[in-house]
C-alpha cells in the first residue's frame, strides 16, 4: 500500500494448482490469546441466556478475550444473517428470522447485569424490512434508556439502502449518544469488497445525522490492508471531515475464511500510527488507529476522550468571542 507497510509474501505450489490458496501468517503485532477468562465465559453464558448476538462473535474479533474479560459486548440486534454478502464480513449470509420483539428488553437486561457505562449497538442489513430495521435501533435506545439511563449509548448502523432518510430521523429521534457508520474502505474497492453499497451514500447518511441533531457524536472507521492506497486513505479523511464526522477508527483487515477478500498487505503499527497522527490533523476530535483497533474497541474509554475534546474547542472559542468582543 505505502512505503510504511509490509507485506508477508504467501508461499505457492505448482504442483498443487488447484489446492486451497495457503493461509498468510499474521506478523507477531496481530496475534493475540485465546479468550480463556472466568469473565470471558460469564458474559458468554448471559449473551445465551438472553438469547442476544454479538458481532464480537459473528465477526470473529480478535479482541472478544479482552473486551469480554471487561464485561464489555457489542450486541447485534435484528438476528445474525444479513441480506447482504460483503466480501470482509464473516456474518451469515441469508433470508433473516422475524426480528425478535423480546430484543431490546434483553438488550437492556445484558447492559444492567453487565454493569455497562457505554454500551455499543450494531445489526445486520436487514434490506428486506420496510424501515431497513431502523425502529429496531429506536426501540433497543428507549428500552436502554429506561433501564439504566445513566449508560451513554453508541450505535453502528448499515445504511439503510433506500430508505436512509426516514430511518437517520427516527434513530436521532431516540437520542443515541454516538452515530457510528462505516465507510469500511476507499471508494475504489466498493465493487469488490462491499458491493452492496455505495461509498457517497455512506457519506450522506453522515452528513444527514449532523443536519438532524449535530450534537450526536458521528464515528465512522475503515479497514486497512484491502490494497488501497496511501493517498486514498487521506481521501477518506477529508470526505469524513467534509461530513462533520468526529472520530476515525482505522484498523487491520483480517481475513475470515478463504472464502473471503484476501488480506493484500498487513500494515505495520508504525503505519496506522502515521495515519493516526494524519487523521488527528485534519481536525477529528477522537483518532484510534493500530492494528487491532476495531469499530468498538475502547468505545467507552474513547467516548469519554471525544467528549472532552469538545468541551475543550468549545471553550477556547467561547474564549477567543469574548476577546474580539473585548477589542
Amino acid at each position: 500500500m505505502n512505503d510504511l507497510a509490509n507485506t508477508p509474501k504467501a508461499r505457492t505450489d505448482s504442483k498443487a494448482e488447484n489446492a486451497r490458496p495457503p493461509r498468510q501468517r499474521k506478523p507477531d503485532w496481530i496475534r493475540v490469546r485465546a479468550p480463556v477468562s472466568e469473565g470471558y465465559h460469564e458474559t458468554r453464558r448471559l449473551m445465551r441466556e438472553l438469547n442476544l448476538n454479538t458481532v464480537c462473535e459473528e465477526a470473529a474479533c480478535p479482541n472478544i478475550g479482552e473486551c469480554w474479560t471487561q464485561k464489555h459486548a457489542t450486541v447485534m440486534i435484528l438476528g445474525d444473517v444479513c441480506t447482504r454478502a460483503c466480501a470482509f464480513c464473516n456474518v451469515k449470509t441469508g433470508m433473516p428470522r422475524p426480528v425478535d420483539p423480546m430484543e431490546p428488553e434483553n438488550t437492556a437486561i445484558a447492559a444492567a447485569k453487565m454493569g455497562l457505562k457505554h454500551i455499543v449497538i450494531t445489526s445486520v442489513d436487514r434490506d428486506d424490512l420496510p424501515d431497513g430495521g431502523a425502529s429496531q435501533f429506536v426501540k433497543v435506545i428507549e428500552a436502554l434508556r429506561r433501564n439504566t439511563p445513566d449508560t451513554t449509548i453508541e450505535i453502528l448502523t448499515p445504511d439503510f439502502r433506500n430508505k436512509m432518510r426516514p430511518a437517520v430521523e427516527a434513530i436521532c429521534e431516540a437520542g443515541p449518544d454516538v452515530y457510528n457508520h462505516n465507510l469500511e474502505t476507499v471508494p475504489r474497492l466498493y465493487p469488490t469488497i462491499r458491493p452492496g453499497a455505495r461509498y457517497y451514500a455512506s457519506l450522506r447518511l453522515l452528513e444527514e445525522v449532523k443536519a438532524h441533531n449535530p450534537l450526536i457524536f458521528t464515528k465512522s472507521g475503515i479497514m486497512l490492508g484491502l490494497g488501497e492506497q496511501r493517498l486514498e486513505v487521506h481521501q477518506v479523511m477529508d470526505d469524513m471531515r467534509s461530513a462533520e464526522v468526529d472520530f476515525i477508527t482505522m484498523g487491520q483487515y483480517l481475513q475470515p475464511t478463504p472464502k473471503h477478500a484476501a488480506v493484500e498487505e498487513f500494515v505495520t503499527p508504525k503505519a496506522f500510527a502515521a495515519f493516526g497522527s494524519i487523521a488527528r490533523a485534519k481536525g477529528f476530535l477522537q483518532v484510534a488507529s493500530s492494528p487491532l483497533t476495531r469499530s468498538s474497541y475502547h468505545a467507552g474509554d474513547d467516548f469519554a476522550v471525544m467528549k472532552a475534546a469538545r468541551e475543550e474547542k468549545l471553550a477556547k472559542a467561547k474564549g477567543r468571542d469574548k476577546d474580539r468582543l473585548a477589542i
